[in-house]
């Protein structure tokens, strides 16, 4: 048989002041306890929790494109809006209205078909509203003529004394295999404002290039058109006989 060690007194013994000190979850909140609930409802609802903090969107960047280079993207924007998505909403159509859709390659295929091209358009939208035109043909007035600005074809002279031809144009109309460099690319960063005979550093991680700048000119850039991709749903099929 259990025996407590503490024996029956009349005054409060070390017992019953250690467990008249442990309170269970019952009595917390009754009148004797010092924490209010009311309190703490209160000071939720004063100082409510904060939500994250949305920056406002800031300036939208210019996008400096030639003529030519808007142009392409104009007739891209054209062929997906007139064209080639009225075409794939047709078959997504016919796809829907053959059954099961879960089970359907022609209509899950039509349906991720149809959000690449909304994407698209959506960003072709944007890069044509920000669009600022500058023609690299158009004549430049005074010494702005033999510094390098967004539309210039550049010729410089690295550190091992070899020559190359480069052209600064938009970032839609990059082509690095023709020399068509961005103007925010660090290349186009260190020419921006040399004139033939000034020497400028191009800074990379790796390491610091000198460069010399041999000419300067303001001339045409071809621009290659847009061309309907291959596989277009637009484009007629061609039947084999």
């Amino acid at each position: 048989m259990y025996h407590s060690t503490c024996s029956p007194r009349t005054s409060p013994s070390p017992c019953e002041e250690l467990s008249g000190s442990r309170r269970g979850p019952s009595e917390i909140g009754s009148p004797t306890s010092t924490r209010n609930p009311m309190a703490d409802w209160q000071i939720r609802t004063k100082r409510p929790l904060r939500g994250p903090v949305r920056e406002e969107a800031g300036p939208t960047l210019k996008n400096y494109i030639t003529p030519t280079g808007l142009q392409r993207l104009k007739d891209e924007h054209r062929f997906l809006l007139s064209r080639e998505r009225p075409a794939v909403v047709e078959v997504v159509a016919w796809a829907a209205s053959n059954g099961d859709r879960s089970e359907n390659a022609d209509y899950l295929y039509g349906k991720r078909r149809l959000g690449q091209i909304d994407s698209r358009i959506r960003f072709l939208t944007k890069r044509i509203d920000a669009a600022v035109v500058v023609d690299p043909a158009a004549p430049r007035p005074g010494p702005a003529a033999t510094r390098v600005f967004f539309g210039a074809t550049v010729t410089y002279k690295d550190a091992a004394g070899l020559e190359h031809v480069v052209s600064i144009v938009g970032i839609d109309e990059v082509d690095l295999d023709r020399g068509y460099i961005s103007w925010r690319s660090p290349l186009a960063n260190a020419l921006m404002k040399a004139s033939p005979g000034d020497r400028v550093d191009l800074r990379a991680p790796a390491k610091t290039e000198h460069l010399e700048i041999i000419d300067v000119e303001y001339a045409p850039i071809p621009m290659d058109p847009f061309r309907e991709p291959l596989g277009a749903q637009s484009t007629p099929k061609v039947e084999r006989s």
